[in-house]
């Protein structure tokens, strides 16, 4: 009988199973269930509420009102809790296994942390509430930037931001509100080739020409490149460090320096913040402004349900640009959120959002830090580097690493040992999913051919790292010894299988039509 890498009996691999053998009338597998559409579901005749039919009643939404059938099925509540939780086996989340996506840093989130966001007082209050009825969630929220101020040294935060992206754009928009304030148009951003995609695409939303800096090949931006192309137009550099490639820039003083020097201002992307938390401060590094991504730094979930969270700190140069609202405490001791510009003397770039940003990753933020203390921030980025070390150690002899050297929080391979094999890094991550894992993130960042960025985050053990290490070792010789069979149309076990991805993006279906009777 054959054996799995763990010592457990398999299926004799010329033993078709019964799955091959016929397919079922039900159209599941055994617990693997098929799941139509909800339009598909029911009967489109019924309903599973009764409704008066009023049929004098006027509408006043200035006639926008459905015309035709909404064509979706009446269904009972056990119909509907079902559909959603089948739907949802089909998914994979990080509390199934591994989430080895590079740059979007897929950790768990602490279950405490969730208790505490719906705590009664937190999880039910609303932006239009008197101040004077929620003056607790104004302490935490000055709590909160008072920890990230800390853990960075810089003088300001700005909470409002909603996201990464959105962080972006609130830092670059203070750098223009203070270039604006001292009578100087500047209009260049420059981006290293290896830049998140927003970085670009935020600094040609504010208005900006984005001029591209090269890497050199160790994968740092090329410092010589960078000073050449810094004159009286640049208003800023946009640089993430680590950087996208999983790696440190050593020269980071070196470049603020130059910035400063030439009059622009320094943004630091901080998406990769959780590898140098507690290990280093971008204010002692020269930064300008960087936004925290809390769901990759403060383990709050990946997009937050809705509205994540994208805090930004500044730096004196900065600070009295940041948006509205802010916190202030007032000589009673009384917290307010300043919430309008009191006159001329008021630099505030003005409102970001409607509101103040997004409580409940406030609250999971604040509870993972105050629930680490600093020792354990810093150990969290400690571990972080460790892990992803440990994977690079232990592939890098059957998979090819892109750089040489130790690593950061992500470990980054391309598609060398895949050489005359016939397997693409598509084909090699699809087959991932047979394995049981989701893939991790391909072709990117756009430096490296083929690239695989893999970041396993600080919350995996080594058991669980090494069984991950067991699979992508076994699918690196499976691709070298020939077997392209296993890979050309995986996956094979997945509840859908290999899609025209091509097509499907260049001729998305987004509308349902019923069949044809």
């Amino acid at each position: 009988m054959s054996m799995n890498n763990q010592g457990r009996p398999t299926a004799a691999t010329d033993v078709k199973t019964p799955v091959e053998m016929f397919e079922s009338f039900s159209g599941h597998k055994g617990l693997r269930l098929a799941e139509p559409l909800i339009y598909e579901l029911g009967n489109t005749q019924t309903t599973g509420v009764d409704i008066e039919d009023f049929d004098d009643f006027d509408m006043e939404i200035a006639g926008l009102e459905r015309t035709a059938e909404i064509g979706c099925a009446g269904l009972a509540e056990p119909d509907v809790v079902r559909h959603y939780t089948r739907l949802s086996r089909l998914n994979y989340g990080i509390d199934m296994g591994v989430f080895p996506l590079g740059s979007c840093t897929m950790k768990h989130n602490p279950r405490l942390n969730e208790k505490m966001a719906r705590l009664p007082g937190i999880g039910d209050i609303h932006p239009l509430q008197p101040q004077s009825t929620v003056q607790g969630a104004l302490e935490l929220m000055e709590e909160l930037s008072h920890w990230l101020m800390t853990i960075t040294n810089m003088p300001a935060v700005a909470l409002s931001p909603k996201a990464g992206a959105h962080g972006e754009l609130c830092g670059v928009m203070a750098i223009r509100a203070a270039l604006e304030a001292r009578g100087d148009a500047r209009e260049v951003i420059l981006c290293p080739e290896s830049a998140h995609g927003t970085n670009p695409a935020t600094a040609a939303f504010c208005g900006y020409k984005v001029k591209s800096i090269p890497g050199k090949n160790n994968g740092r931006v090329d410092v010589e490149a960078l000073k050449e192309a810094l004159d009286d137009t640049v208003a800023a550099v946009m640089i993430t460090n680590p950087n996208t490639c999983g790696l440190f820039e050593q020269e980071v003083r070196e470049i603020a320096d130059a910035v400063h020097a030439a009059g622009a201002f320094f943004y630091c992307d901080g998406a990769n913040f959780n590898a140098i938390m507690g290990k280093a401060c971008p204010g002692d590094l020269g930064v300008d402004a960087m936004h925290f991504n809390l769901h990759k730094t403060f383990s709050t979930p990946h997009g937050g349900g809705g509205p994540g969270s994208g805090p930004v700190v500044l730096s004196d140069a900065l600070k009295d640009f940041a948006p509205l609202p802010y916190v202030v405490k007032e000589a009673d001791g009384n917290l307010k959120l300043h919430e309008w510009k009191d006159g001329e003397g008021d630099k505030s770039l003005g409102r970001l959002t409607a509101f103040h940003g997004q409580m409940g990753m406030y609250v999971r933020a604040l509870s993972y830090m105050l629930s680490h203390g600093g020792d354990g921030l810093k150990q969290a980025s400690e571990d972080a580097v460790l892990n992803a070390n440990y994977i690079l150690a232990s592939l890098e002899d059957v998979m090819s690493a892109s750089y040489e050297g130790p690593c950061m929080h992500e470990a980054l391979f391309d598609d060398r040992f895949l050489k005359d094999t016939g397997v693409t890094t598509l084909d090699f991550a699809k087959a991932m999913i047979d394995e049981g894992y989701h893939p991790m993130t391909m072709y990117f960042p756009l430096v490296v051919h083929g690239a695989m960025l893999v970041e396993p985050t600080e919350t995996e053990s080594k058991f669980n790292l090494d069984q991950f290490i067991r699979s992508m070792r076994g699918l690196a010789e499976a691709a070298k010894a020939g077997e392209t069979k296993r890979f050309e149309g995986a996956p094979y076990y997945a509840p859908r299988k290999r899609l025209d991805e091509t097509q499907a993006a260049r001729k998305p279906v987004l509308r349902y039509t019923p069949p044809s009777a």
